[in-house]
Order: C-alpha cells, then structure tokens, then sequence
C-alpha cells in the first residue's frame, strides 16, 4: 500500500484528500467520506483496510480545514449541509477528482457519520456510484431522491439506539427510497449507537463504540462490494 495526498478544488475552496493504494492492481475506486470533525484516525483505519482488500480509497474533505473542535466543526457543517447545492457540489468535487484518479474503475462511495449523510446525498443526486454504505449516517434531507434518480445500490448501517437518528427518520427513509425506486439494505443493529464504528469516540454521550457492529457492518459492505465486482 502507498498513501499520498491529493490536492483539488470546489470552484475557490482548496481541499486536500488522502489516496490509500492497493499492492496489487485496484478492484475499484472508493470516496471514503469521514466524519463531522474531517478525517480522523477511525476513518483513516477503514481507507486502510479498503486498500488491504484490493480497493484505491480516497478520504474526502468537507472542509478544507481541519476543525479546531466540536463546536467548530457543528458550525462548518451546518453552514455547508443547510445549502442543498453548495453540499451536493462539495460532494461531487470529491468524486470527479477520484474519477481523475481512476478513470477506468468503478467508484463507490462510504460515509461515517456526516459522512454518511454525504454518500445518501450523492445517491439522490444520482451520481454514477455502484455502491454508497452509510455507517451510523444521518438520514434527514432537505432534498428527497426523485423516481427513478438513484443509479447505486445503497446499504446503510444504523444503530437503533442512535439518539440522533430517531425511528420516525428511519421509516421516512425507507419510505422515500420505495419512492424513487431505490435498491437498498438497512441492517439495524439493536442497542447500538451513533458513532459505533470509532474505537474512540468524542465524549459526547451520544456517541459509543461497539465492536459487533462494527465487525458486522464491515462484512455487509465487503459482501456487497464482492457481489456487485463479482
């Protein structure tokens, strides 16, 4: 594996992604979408082992900037996913810098948290993804997914003791995926929270760690990449 950055821009913003690369030849490419704070070592971890299964995985940036602290980076994200078309933009930036990068692979797209939210927004738009896995993602949208719009498969991971993704967004999430047409897997995860897949989560008490999930909702993401690659 080799690890370098990339530089690419949003019209004036300056963003910086970190490409993983795989030994061998690269299976696909995969957007790898991080958390509210930007990349942190837990995403890091997962770009890694993408790359350990033969994937090309590149973390985004939402930002431009790393977030002094929480309370920063609630800010920075509620400036950028207010704005539909600013946030889809952003989102898209990413992806046509990767497909730059791998123009003859299949992209897919993952999210961890806000990033999460972000690879669902890109379903939406009907970027041309094959895969997008939402891990503990936000499932609220100002922008519903038109019939027929949505090109990837979806699987979203979700802890059903997220206190911040409550049923009555679950079942309006699944209600507006039948809508459009969608193909999708919801696996829940009974007692689980928000943020189960970071060994060491921010202090927040929403926010917790669980390893069975975390193992599980791997395995659903690698199955499905190998079901869809053959």
């Amino acid at each position: 594996m080799t690890i370098e950055e990339i530089s690419y821009r949003d019209g004036a913003i300056d963003l910086k992604g970190t490409l993983y690369r795989p030994s061998g030849v690269a299976r696909a490419a995969v957007a790898v979408f991080p958390t509210i704070m930007n990349p942190t070592p837990a995403v890091e971890a997962k770009a890694r082992a993408l790359a350990d299964a033969g994937f090309l995985a590149m973390i985004c940036d939402f930002y431009g900037a790393t977030p002094a602290d929480f309370a920063q980076s609630q800010e920075w994200a509620r400036a950028l996913v207010s704005n539909p078309d600013a946030h889809r933009a952003r989102l898209r930036a990413s992806l046509a810098a990767l497909g730059k990068i791998a123009p003859d692979l299949p992209i897919g797209a993952i999210g961890f948290c806000m990033g999460g939210q972000a690879v669902l927004e890109l379903a939406r738009d009907g970027a041309d993804l094959f895969v997008v896995a939402s891990f503990h993602g936000l499932l609220e949208t100002l922008r519903p997914a038109e019939e027929g719009a949505v090109k990837a498969r979806i699987l979203v991971c979700h802890g059903d003791a997220d206190t911040l993704v409550p049923r009555d967004h679950v079942t309006t999430f699944w209600e507006e995926m039948d809508r459009a047409g969608a193909n999708w897997h919801f696996h829940s995860y009974s007692g689980v929270p928000h943020g189960f897949t970071n060994p060491n989560p921010s202090p927040t008490g929403a926010v917790a760690y669980d390893a069975s999930a975390d193992r599980q909702s791997w395995a659903a993401l690698m199955s499905l990449l190998d079901e869809e690659l053959g």
